[in-house]
């Protein structure tokens, strides 16, 4: 029962792991690494609230019918790490909003597909969700500030490593959904 505790962990941590490796470094390699001017920036920005609103029902859709969860929860993730491995061949600030756009359209559903996940194997293991899940959140948490600290620490803030470092996380993250 403690082992899938543990698994929804190292889970949690990884699901924002992948998050965290560039979405406060990514403005430092726009301007100083790319020297892209900001009119397209913002537009970056946007594509996690554009996925955010038709991805997950999607995914739900797709998740209730034709794929459990934990599939399609990998598949999404190695999908994602495909487009990150890309966004630093990108050279133009239009097409790295719409490759953007793509990676958050895999990445944005796996939020509610890990707490569907993690609800299920709670629940079939007979924990209390209520009381078992949020410290296994927490550990998202963790995964964010952790991958901010390997950014920083390696000073990665302005190098397209940040998106190398975060395409490994979800490619593995991705794999271990099939475990």
């Amino acid at each position: 029962m403690k082992q899938i505790k543990a698994r929804l962990v190292l889970m949690s941590f990884l699901q924002f792991f992948i998050w965290g490796a560039w979405l406060l470094t990514i403005g430092a390699y726009w301007f100083q690494t790319r020297q892209w001017n900001g009119a397209w920036f913002g537009s970056v920005f946007s594509t996690m609230g554009i996925a955010s609103i038709f991805m997950p029902p999607i995914a739900g859709i797709i998740a209730d019918r034709y794929l459990n969860a934990e599939k399609l929860y990998g598949i999404l993730h190695l999908l994602g790490s495909l487009t990150l491995v890309a966004l630093p061949m990108v050279n133009d600030p239009v097409v790295f909003f719409w490759v953007m756009l793509l990676n958050m359209m895999f990445y944005m559903p796996t939020i509610s597909l890990s707490i569907t996940v993690a609800y299920s194997a709670l629940k079939s293991s007979g924990f209390d969700i209520i009381t078992v899940y949020p410290p296994i959140r927490v550990w998202g948490t963790v995964g964010f500030i952790a991958a901010l600290w390997v950014v920083s620490l390696f000073h990665l803030e302005t190098s397209a490593i940040q998106f190398y470092v975060s395409a490994a996380a979800s490619m593995a993250l991705g794999i271990y959904a099939f475990t």
